[in-house]
């Protein structure tokens, strides 16, 4: 048997940590929750158009909406907590911009939104000269991952959506945020201290190693941007089998949430 690492060791226990207090929190809520006509199960499962199709189809369509939901926000704490081992990690962005940078990021923007152009790493670099005399914008952006790799002297700037998918509605205003918390941080460090932008997801909605098309992502992030299943568990974990270590420990750990969801099934199927 293969010697196990201690940063394997440690990238398997946050997973083993994070899934068992996911299993718990989420049967203990719908547990406690079951004869509360306001629960979460119980305000999704009065649906009449379903409930004609039988009992436990009308349980599993209301449990499966919970599970997706809060499955997602298991995966992104989870994902912070293996970045701590590897990187600083903020998550949010403050400093000054220049109303020239503001200006040069909406005119970034519309190109895209117009599909003018398709987006590259270039378009902003001019971002990264610093204001000499203009005014200046005090602003705090929050964000998703705001990672340092101090060994390599990178700050990373990361929006995840678990699943892949930028609301439409809100594509451009979320790549016009990372790009005013690249601006501050080309304000605030050295010139020689390179900054990076990442589109994430946690898996390939395509399937793992398939071409990544969504189209309102590729409007506005460059395909070298792109952090997609595999990609982005091995950047978070340092390492090119981060993404096998994970899911491998992932699946040892899946029967405690199957326990978990068997136990809130005998109570409301009872």
């Amino acid at each position: 048997m293969a010697t196990v690492v201690p940063a394997e060791k440690s990238i398997r226990a946050i997973v083993r940590s994070n899934v068992e207090a996911y299993a718990k929190g989420f049967s203990d809520r719908h547990i406690s929750e079951a004869d509360n006509p306001e629960g979460t199960l119980n305000m999704k499962i009065h649906n009449v158009f379903i409930a004609v199709l039988g009992k436990e189809i009308q349980y599993y369509s209301a449990l499966s909406r919970s599970l997706d939901s809060s499955l997602g926000n298991m995966l992104e704490s989870m994902a912070i907590n293996i970045a701590r081992l590897f990187y600083e990690v903020n998550q949010s962005v403050e400093g000054y911009i220049s109303l020239r940078q503001v200006n040069q990021i909406a005119e970034i923007l519309e190109r895209y939104t117009r599909n003018d152009k398709k987006p590259e790493r270039s378009d902003y670099l001019s971002l990264r000269k610093k204001p000499e005399s203009e005014e200046l914008i005090y602003k705090r952006k929050i964000s998703d991952y705001h990672l340092v790799d101090q060994n390599r002297n990178v700050h990373h700037l990361i929006e995840l959506k678990i699943g892949g998918d930028l609301d439409t509605k809100k594509a451009r205003s979320e790549k016009e945020a990372i790009l005013e918390q690249y601006a501050i941080l080309s304000n605030t460090l050295p010139e020689n201290v390179e900054i990076a932008i990442h589109f994430a997801t946690a898996y390939n909605k395509y399937g793992e190693g398939k071409p990544w098309t969504q189209p309102r992502v590729l409007q506005y992030f460059s395909k070298e941007e792109l952090l997609i299943g595999r990609d982005f568990w091995n950047f978070i974990c340092q390492r090119e089998d981060g993404y096998d270590i994970v899911l491998d420990e992932y699946s040892q750990c899946a029967p405690i949430i199957v326990e978990a969801l068997n136990s809130i099934k005998d109570l409301y199927l009872k």
